[in-house]
């Protein structure tokens, strides 16, 4: 057994999930396994749990029988090796596997109409042709999920490792069946010629002569950065059970959302006080706004319609993570229902993280000054042409930061010899190279917290500064206050930002009281955001409706885990939380969950090709009252000489 009921399937459990499967429901050859993972106990068994009690281990299997052209949930019991449920799923379509999208390659490159569209191009070898593989969105009744659809696009590579996003297609869309393997339709909007330089960005690629932008080879080395932890790291881990400073948590995984925060404490003197129950990045969306045929219809959301952890990479020291590493395998499935190990899939390191805290007494230059680290939880995704890193950032202040970096390829369109005048641009996106641009588009992450700020019972209240009018409260014309506002129920609590009143929330306690006689609370500080511009009416906004708020709240319910809902793909609008606020469940002392949205709105620039700079999102949760004093203070002195910490 493993060590926690949190911890996620091992290898072979997920095959042990199959293999019963198989044996009591006679899955064969058609039945295709989408994810499998753990069966979360209910929560009140996980919190109450202690070491040494037992519990009945369960997997979650999600599959999709092809030869039905059905989709279904089972639940089964690893503890008594049978099937607890099977359950047909109505009407909905499951994640593309991997597989899928794999075999479609190939679909695609031997259809006679594809294949006579891209002669019209000049494509004479199929086998250069790059198929990308996007989710078929809604664009109508046509789209309803009792077929298994994908809409495909096409790029040309010049050379084995040609970056073929430089040389995109432009017009010709493939709509597949994933379930029958039959190519449905091709549709052809016009030649547009293929962009006549490449974007390649390996090094040993660099001296084409037609590269864009021209490199004649690598800037000189820098001196090296070393970072040394001589005596190792202060991370211990336990399977997946974490201990760091005062942090205690597991670390979870599935193979939808990647890693998770489970079960997050801190150790306040005696106390081992709960924080977040659950922290997950939800669902994962980017809506394009060119109505261009080729990108009209590009919405995509990366964890409902594929799923992140699945696609996660294997990462390397010295690379994506420096210093001590300590590493997990990210374990997931293939379509057979065999476990498949991504090697170092998730990385565990302690990072200085700058002054902790500091004062100097300017009257005799003594001075004060302890220095914050913090534990990084990451996990790097790739996702056709854009790569995701996402970074859970724990503070010895308390503090938790989600940070997510963008980085990878950008989506890119065919322009028309001429199109764009010199000085101009094309009308939805930025020219990045000749006859290449970037359409425009936006990311919006959702991130679950199931808060447990102090214990299962919450509130939360929103903070909106404004100042005062002019008189007798506000004489000088400086004032101004925070307005503290309950929010008492689910449709009052979803919320617009509002950086002109430097609006935030907190989740407080219903049942402590801190030393200065308040509820200790957590704060949601906002980080980026980005309006949502779709209209009303569109498949994005209506599909996407999650992505409209930069906050909501719901009561907690144990099948409400997704922000766009649990089955997404080909549906005509969201099924996720503005659906779950429908009761409009009281919030007062109740067990909350807060939806927050990460909004990146790209106005793609020429910066971003061939291969694009990390950008950075996120937000923190920071204690308000939850300590009664800086959780840092007593922090020894480093010992690292006089260039940190010391008395003056």
């Amino acid at each position: 057994m493993p060590t926690h009921p949190l911890e996620p399937l091992s290898a072979s459990e997920i095959g042990q999930v199959s293999a019963i499967l198989r044996r009591d429901r006679s899955l064969g050859s058609t039945s295709r396994f989408v994810f499998i993972e753990t069966f979360d106990p209910p929560k009140a068994d996980v919190v109450s749990w202690q070491p040494g009690d037992e519990w009945d281990r369960q997997g979650f299997a999600l599959i999709r029988e092809t030869s039905e052209h059905k989709t279904y949930e089972a639940v089964v019991s690893l503890s008594g090796d049978r099937v607890v449920s099977f359950e047909h799923i109505e009407g909905v379509q499951p994640p593309i596997t991997v597989e899928e999208f794999d075999l479609s390659e190939d679909l695609v490159r031997k259809d006679p109409r594809w294949q006579a569209a891209m002669r019209l191009r000049g494509v004479d070898d199929f086998d250069s042709a790059m198929i990308d593989k996007w989710s078929s969105g809604y664009t109508g009744p046509g789209d309803a999920p009792d077929r298994r659809l994908a809409r495909l696009l096409t790029f040309v590579r010049m050379g084995q490792y040609d970056n073929g996003y430089a040389h995109p297609v432009e017009g010709l869309i493939v709509t597949i069946d994933m379930d029958t393997w039959e190519v449905l339709e091709v549709t052809d909007h016009g030649v547009v010629p293929l962009p006549p330089t490449t974007g390649n960005f390996e090094e040993g690629l660099w001296s084409l002569p037609t590269q864009y932008p021209p490199q004649t080879g690598p800037r000189e080395q820098m001196k090296p950065i070393e970072i040394s932890q001589p005596q190792g790291s202060s991370v211990v881990l336990d399977g997946h059970s974490l201990s760091w400073g005062p942090w205690r948590l597991q670390v979870g995984y599935t193979p939808r959302e990647g890693v998770i925060l489970q079960d997050v404490r801190y150790q306040d003197g005696e106390r081992l006080r709960p924080i977040l129950y659950r922290g997950s990045v939800s669902e994962m969306y980017v809506p394009y706004g060119d109505p261009a045929a080729t990108h009209w219809n590009k919405n995509v959301f990366d964890e409902g319609e594929y799923g992140l952890g699945v696609l996660a990479n294997s990462l390397e020291l010295g690379c994506d993570c420096v210093g001590e590493i300590l590493y997990l395998d990210a374990v997931v499935n293939d379509q057979e229902g065999a476990p498949v190990v991504i090697p170092n899939g998730i990385c565990v390191h302690e990072e200085d993280a700058g002054i902790g805290w500091k004062h100097t007494e300017y009257r005799d230059g003594r001075g004060e000054v302890r220095r914050n680290r913090r534990l990084v939880i990451s996990f790097f995704v790739t996702v056709g042409n854009y790569d995701y890193g996402f970074y859970w950032n724990i503070h010895l202040d308390g503090s938790i930061e989600l940070e997510v970096k963008l980085t990878g390829i950008i989506s890119t369109g065919a322009l028309l010899p001429g199109a764009v005048a010199p000085g101009g641009e094309p009308g939805f996106g930025t020219q990045v190279a000749p006859q290449l641009y970037g359409p425009h588009h936006q990311h919006f992450f959702s991130v679950r917290l199931d808060m447990q700020v102090d214990g299962q019972r919450n509130s939360i209240d929103e903070l909106n500064s404004a100042a005062l009018p002019a008189g007798p409260d506000n004489p000088w014309g400086s004032a101004w206050q925070v307005q503290r506002t309950r929010l008492e129920s689910e449709a009052q609590a979803a919320r617009d930002a509002s950086p002109s009143t430097a609006r935030s929330w907190i989740v407080t306690s219903s049942d402590t009281v801190n030393g200065v006689g308040g509820r200790p609370g957590y704060l949601i500080e906002p980080g980026a955001a980005a309006p949502f511009f779709a209209m009303p009416g569109s498949q994005q906004f209506e599909r996407g409706r999650f992505a409209t708020k930069q906050l909501w709240v719901t009561a907690f319910s144990p099948r409400e885990r997704y922000a766009a809902g649990e089955y997404i793909a080909q549906q005509p609008d969201d099924q996720g939380v503005s659906k779950f606020i429908a009761g409009d469940r009281p919030l007062v002392d109740a067990d909350l969950v807060c939806w927050y949205t990460v909004g990146v709105h790209h106005i793609v620039r020429p910066e971003d090709w061939p291969v694009m700079p990390v950008a950075r999102a996120g937000f923190h949760l920071k204690p308000v009252g939850f300590f009664d004093g800086n959780p840092m203070l007593d922090l020894p002195m480093e010992p690292m000489g006089d260039h940190c910490a010391h008395h003056g």
